[in-house]
């Protein structure tokens, strides 16, 4: 090449590298000024916008989530340049589920944000929230290629990847959060997680024991949970038990507030089943005839830890049926609309009394909407499963609404269903409150069963039980009664649940162990624990009876 041709080369890439660098500096100009404005477009005081934010939260418990919407919308025009304040509205449009506008709130959160990795990782963890699980992978890989990520953020994006059965790429990041910082108390418990999972117990067991003391006390508790469940799986029961009340040591300081409103919620649940009387229940169960278009509808419900997630994902594998796992649909959509203009929720069985036609064809309405929405597919004419445990609480409220729906109730042994709900790193809400011990995880067994119980005998709805035990040993029989109950055409595909379910997203706690063949290890694992469990035998012996596990 000539001197001239050589001269011309350089002088276009310095052009070209310049005018990179004068665009990137441009545009970083250009958002300072974009940001600034924003600033300076905050238009009225903190305690005002404050004041907005919580008006906006407490119409939110009230379902009044458009209201509530709203409220935010004005609170981001009077304050843009707050990307806590997109991020919040995203995720309120995402438990909605408009995505797209969620979206465009995440979008606008991260343009705005000095440091994006942390954005994109929180619009990631809103999206796990509102189960947009695609969504959540999109915004955590984004985060995770920031150059300013941490290792926290790549073991966020494990953990999709390790529930979603990506085992091998959940251990790549793990791996590479631990070269980053040996120390990352999240990598080392997801860590402890995959080896369990792979059944190295005991190198999952010499990291649970060196978990470090100094990591925040929910990870703390995390790690205490595993250990336990590790330690049961060794057959070393003492050592589990003492690593479980490991566990609820560290939760009592949070407590207080889940088990007053634990107890509200009981009064008010006693409230509504002793003034439903089996008559009101007739009444109800009559207007089928009025309440249009009929829909296929059943519960399935019982105790937590009865069996219901295997039952479900059974059902699911069938063409005819679409299951929903343990959402709040219900209570938002169909039954909480119906309390709004109530004074107070003490009220739940006056409201369902007073409800009209036409607000009862709203709720139903607005429930099978938002469960088509939920699940991301149209339901057409196929017989959905709600899965929800807690909503057997509610079953004159699901009979006033839906006439028409059909009972599934998983029963299991008392005494395996009390242990493995204190066994469960549950999240400390109100459920979550009733397991802080042996003795109030029997409590709220006696509540939720007696429930069950005493609704039962008034019931003109077709219900049936379904006994885990009998799950366990003869599959097939059982899938042929539970189908034949709920007029549904037998298909031999219910008998592969476990490789449907790995094509799918479980949210239950035991989301690995659906994926595998029926097995029989949980059954009777209470006698493992006897003495513990000894002084609650009594309490549950009526129940041991009356569903016949003498």
């Amino acid at each position: 090449m000539n001197e001239p041709a050589r001269h011309r080369k350089a002088a276009r890439k310095s052009y070209i590298v310049n005018r990179k660098t004068a665009c990137a500096e441009n545009k970083r100009i250009y958002d300072f000024v974009v940001i600034m404005k924003l600033k300076r477009q905050s238009l009225v005081s903190q305690g005002s916008l404050s004041r907005m934010v919580q008006t906006a939260t407490e119409a939110w418990k009230r379902c009044d989530f458009q209201q509530s919407i709203e409220i935010m919308e004005r609170v981001s025009r009077l304050d843009p340049a707050n990307a806590s304040v997109w991020l919040d509205l995203g995720g309120l449009y995402g438990k909605r589920y408009d995505y797209r506008a969620a979206a465009r709130c995440f979008e606008q959160a991260v343009r705005i944000a000095p440091k994006k990795s942390e954005v994109l990782a929180i619009a990631g963890q809103k999206s796990r929230d509102f189960r947009k699980e695609d969504m959540a992978e999109d915004y955590l890989r984004r985060a995770a290629e920031q150059k300013d990520t941490s290792p926290e953020i790549l073991v966020k994006l494990a953990e999709i990847y390790e529930r979603t059965r990506r085992t091998e790429e959940a251990g790549q990041l793990v791996d590479r959060a631990l070269h980053t910082n040996a120390a990352c108390a999240p990598a080392l418990l997801l860590r402890a997680r995959l080896d369990r999972q792979a059944g190295r117990l005991d190198t999952a067991e010499k990291l649970l024991h060196a978990f470090p003391a100094s990591a925040d006390p929910s990870l703390r508790l995390a790690a205490a949970y595993q250990l336990g469940d590790v330690l049961d799986r060794q057959g070393r029961y003492d050592e589990a038990m003492t690593a479980f009340l490991e566990a609820k040591f560290l939760l009592k300081p949070l407590t207080e507030r889940p088990a007053a409103e634990l107890k509200v919620m009981r009064t008010r649940i006693n409230h509504m089943i002793t003034n439903t009387a089996a008559d009101q229940l007739r009444q109800w169960y009559g207007s089928t005839g009025q309440l249009q278009p009929n829909y296929r509808l059943a519960l399935l419900g019982g105790h937590p830890r009865s069996g219901t997630t295997l039952l479900e994902q059974v059902l699911d594998a069938h063409p005819d049926i679409v299951s929903a796992e343990e959402t709040e649909i219900f209570y938002n959509d169909a039954y909480g609309p119906l309390l709004r203009d109530q004074p107070d929720d003490t009220a739940m069985h006056a409201a369902l009394v007073a409800a009209t036609i036409a607000r009862l064809e709203q709720a139903r309405r607005d429930y099978f909407r938002a469960m088509e929405l939920s699940l991301g597919q149209s339901i057409a004419g196929r017989l959905l499963i709600d899965k929800n445990p807690s909503y057997t609480f509610l079953v004159p409220a699901l009979i006033r609404i839906f006439p028409e729906i059909q009972l599934l109730i998983a029963l299991r042994d008392p005494r395996d269903v009390v242990l493995s709900c204190f066994m469960q790193n549950i999240p400390l809400n109100q459920v979550g409150a009733a397991y802080l011990s042996l003795a109030s995880a029997s409590e709220e067994y006696l509540a939720l069963m007696g429930v069950w119980q005493t609704v039962k005998t008034r019931l003109p709805n077709p219900y049936l039980e379904v006994r885990y035990e009998d799950m366990v040993d003869d599959l097939e029989s059982v899938a042929h009664k539970t189908l034949d109950f709920l007029g549904v055409s037998w298909d031999a595909r219910v008998l592969g649940f476990d490789e449907h379910a790995r094509k799918k997203l479980v949210r239950s706690p035991t989301y690995a162990d659906v994926t595998q063949p029926v097995y029989k290890r949980a059954v009777g694992r209470w006698r493992n624990y006897q003495k513990y469990l000894e002084p609650q035998l009594e309490k549950l012996e009526p129940f041991v009876k009356a569903f016949g596990y003498e």
